[in-house]
């Protein structure tokens, strides 16, 4: 992929600890995720890691017209952007199924799909949008060995996939499978591990077309697995890439496979040199994703040897031979290890193109909820 110096000429206008984005590298991210897919309409990218009307008004000038969400801001997100094909990937239980109702009935327009896994919350959304003469798809949600959520595929799995068919207001939108547990780093024990669950889902819808149910797509794949089943040809296949249009350093380090660049960083300023072999700066994890082990949730490209030894909300400090060399206000740009959780920490990002601040972007559905 093209290289990028990552430099910003005028920082002045930048409040640190700041989201920036380099436009270049996402675009050629962006690039890079047409190329593995081959067409762009096998595309249906998670927009959890950016959750920016801006991007996916880019995506959309890219022709793609699908798009996944976790949460019903992002969904409505995502439909102020003008996209209308929006897959929440989540179960829908308690107060979601009534803003489901709410979603469709404001956005008449959409194609608006969910998971589901469970017979219970199922009947409870048939009720809803029924009572409000409104429809939308379901998919399945298979367990491929994760066990985060989702159900293996057996009797209860098609006696739930038959109540999308039968329940008034709903309509079956087919299979999720979603295979975060393949973390392999050798492509080819990744590939194989991979095939093993898609076979798992191409086998359950010949069960479930076998009892004459339509089974229209299966949604699958993440960040690792994405290049495998984008190898695969079937037209109800649909790629849901995750962390790609910003993508993740660890995920980088995971899949060297992958040819992707981190295009988000965040812009620090020393604050404090409170040792001989320390700096502090202005970025705590308030700022980045704290899921990571300390060590892996920001690395400095400049800084090759910094240990990070503290973090706290607001600081974070670093060890390391050449502290001398730093003095307060100097600036830093980090990678985020976990780039998606770090994105919902800034209200909005700074765009760099050509080495200047160009605009802001707004983290439009960084909250849980907007107006729905």
């Amino acid at each position: 992929m093209p290289t990028c110096n990552f430099k910003i000429q005028d920082t002045s206008s930048i409040v640190s600890p700041a989201l920036v984005v380099f436009r270049e590298v996402m675009n050629d991210n962006l690039a890079e995720m047409l190329r593995e897919a081959g067409d762009v309409t096998r595309l249906r990218p998670h927009c959890k890691t950016h959750k920016m009307e801006a991007v996916t008004k880019i995506q959309l000038g890219m022709g793609i017209t699908k798009h996944k969400c976790a949460t019903f801001a992002e969904a409505e997100m995502l439909a102020a952007a003008g996209v209308k094909d929006i897959l929440l990937g989540y179960n829908l239980v308690g107060p979601n199924i009534r803003r489901a109702v709410d979603f469709v009935t404001r956005y008449n327009d959409v194609e608006f799909i969910a998971t589901a896994d469970h017979e219970t919350p199922v009947r409870q959304l048939s009720q809803a949008m029924s009572a409000a003469n409104k429809s939308m798809e379901l998919l399945l949600d298979l367990d491929s060995g994760q066990h985060r959520t989702g159900i293996t595929p057996g009797e209860t799995a098609i006696q739930i996939y038959q109540l999308f068919d039968e329940l008034p207001g709903l309509t079956p939108g087919g299979i999720h499978l979603y295979d975060g547990q393949n973390h392999q780093t050798d492509l080819e024990a990744r590939r194989q591990a991979v095939m093993s669950c898609w076979q798992l889902a191409s086998d359950f819808r010949e069960q479930l077309e076998s009892k004459g149910l339509r089974v229209p797509r299966i949604v699958a794949g993440g960040t690792g697995s994405f290049p495998v089943y984008a190898s695969i040809s079937d037209p109800a296949l649909e790629l849901s890439p995750g962390t790609n249009t910003f993508f993740d350093n660890n995920y980088g380090k995971m899949f060297p496979d992958l040819q992707y660049i981190p295009a988000a960083r965040i812009l620090t300023r020393v604050i404090s040199r409170p040792t001989e072999e320390t700096i502090t700066v202005d970025l705590g994890y308030k700022a980045c994703a704290s899921d990571p082990d300390v060590t892996k949730r920001v690395v400095f490209p400049d800084l090759p040897n910094a240990e990070p030894i503290l973090q706290n909300e607001e600081h974070l400090v670093l060890r390391l031979e050449n502290a001398s060399d730093f003095l307060p206000g100097d600036e830093l740009l980090a990678v985020p290890g976990h780039i998606c959780p770090t994105s919902a920490l800034h209200k909005s990002a700074y765009v760099i193109e050509n080495e200047q601040v160009s605009e802001n972007w707004d983290v439009s559905s960084r909250d849980r909820w907007l107006t729905i």
